[in-house]
């Protein structure tokens, strides 16, 4: 009786597991997305329907192969994904999800299909130790109607530019009293025009920025940059925008305790080479547009430009003993056209597009941007970037100089990514 009863329970287990895989299976052949499973060696072990649709390989074909070989990832100028770009690699290495939006997929007639992916590591307990689960679907229309969308955006954005433009200059010239005389009270309103229509034209000038950084368009043209040097001069320029409004700026080299002020010209100050390869006039926006926002929302105390780093990464950041910012809105912060609901924003007024454009340049040069908040004691946004070293710098400097005058031989360089924290 007790060997039947083991073997009947023994069945009933069986038949369970059965059924089960039997769901999976009929899950997995339903869903529209494209579901992909990898062993630890990045060796793909499942590949559903929608997967086989996607990329134009069969189950039978892809099964047992690396995944590079089958899943093949574009980035939007057509080139081919570096494997340490390979959202696939990254969890494997790093055994942490993945996400790409913005890729694309070779499929196994040479097509582009635009995908979005996610990436999950898979646990012991599922008996997939090292291995990841992906899951991608094909979105053609979205990017289509995002493509569409950007560049009504676009070229609405530069188009009534030129109009506005031409109002600013008659407004100033109507304000100009070697050109026209207007009474007092006429003054005021066309003081209110002039400043609304300055507003209105940084709008378009931030929504065409934005369209441009999206799509590929912004304009780039990196050259190696001493950040040290580079920030010294930017909190000179901008300094008296701060005492204005009776802040105090500051400019600070080294982290915590170590930290040197380098805002005293009369002060010798020591200090590393931070070097980065970055277009200068994108790092000015970043910087000035983070400060901006520090003057606006600061109505006393100190604003602080500071720098540091190690081998692979410079980080520069900008404090402010501001009203700072609720933890509920810190995730939405750089999304486009978010803006902290607040009186204090309502009053002050803006795009919504600052931080969005921030974050896209310095996602440009691999880096990243995030802010550090609490209510009523101020904001820390914080960028680091790639750190390139002094024998880079010159190979790069030299590779340059051989891109302007071709008779010199060009040098091919491979520039360090960095760790980026």
């Amino acid at each position: 009786m007790f060997f039947g009863k083991k073997n009947k329970n023994s069945t009933n287990v069986a038949d369970s597991l059965k059924n089960e895989q039997a769901k999976s299976d009929i899950i997995l052949a339903s869903i529209d997305d494209g579901v992909v499973l990898l062993d630890a060696t990045g060796v793909i072990r499942l590949f559903n329907p929608a997967a086989e649709n996607i990329t134009g390989w069969s189950a039978k074909d892809a099964i047992g192969l690396d995944h590079q070989s089958v899943l093949k990832f574009i980035n939007g100028k057509g080139e081919a994904y570096a494997p340490i770009q390979n959202p696939l690699n990254k969890t494997l290495q790093n055994k942490t999800p993945s996400r790409d939006s913005q890729s694309s997929l070779k499929t196994n007639s040479e097509r582009i299909i635009p995908i979005a992916i996610s990436v999950s590591p898979l646990g012991q307990d599922i008996g997939q130790a090292g291995g990841v689960v992906a899951v991608f679907r094909d979105v053609t229309t979205e990017r289509q109607h995002e493509k569409q969308s950007a560049e009504f955006i676009s070229t609405a954005s530069h188009e009534m530019r030129t109009p506005v433009a031409a109002i600013e200059g008659y407004l100033a010239l109507a304000l100009n009293e070697k050109v026209a005389t207007v009474d007092a009270k006429a003054r005021e309103y066309l003081v209110k025009a002039h400043l609304s229509t300055v507003h209105l034209g940084n709008l378009f000038q931030d929504l065409l920025t934005a369209s441009k950084s999206e799509d590929g368009r912004l304009s780039n043209h990196p050259v190696v940059i001493d950040m040290g040097e580079f920030l010294q001069q930017i909190t000179s320029d901008i300094k008296f925008t701060a005492e204005k409004k009776g802040l105090t700026l500051e400019f600070l080299i080294g982290g915590g305790d170590k930290s040197v002020s380098a805002s005293d010209g009369n002060q010798r100050v020591i200090r590393p080479l931070f070097y980065v390869n970055a277009d200068p006039e994108r790092l000015r926006e970043i910087v000035t547009n983070l400060f901006d926002n520090a003057v606006k929302y600061s109505e006393k105390g100190r604003i602080t430009v500071g720098l540091t780093g190690n081998d692979s990464v410079v980080q520069f950041r900008i404090s402010d003993t501001g009203q700072g910012i609720p933890s509920t809105d810190i995730a939405h912060l750089f999304q486009k056209f978010y803006r902290v609901d607040n009186s204090a924003t309502r009053v002050i007024g803006g795009t919504g597009l600052g931080l969005f454009i921030c974050k896209k340049i310095v996602e440009l040069y691999g880096g990243r941007i995030w802010v550090d908040s609490k209510l009523g004691e101020g904001s820390t946004f914080f960028i680091n970037l790639p750190r390139i070293s002094s024998a880079d710098k010159s190979n790069l400097e030299q590779q340059m100089a051989s891109t302007i005058n071709p008779s010199e031989p060009t040098q091919t360089v491979d520039t360090p990514r960095g760790v980026i924290q």
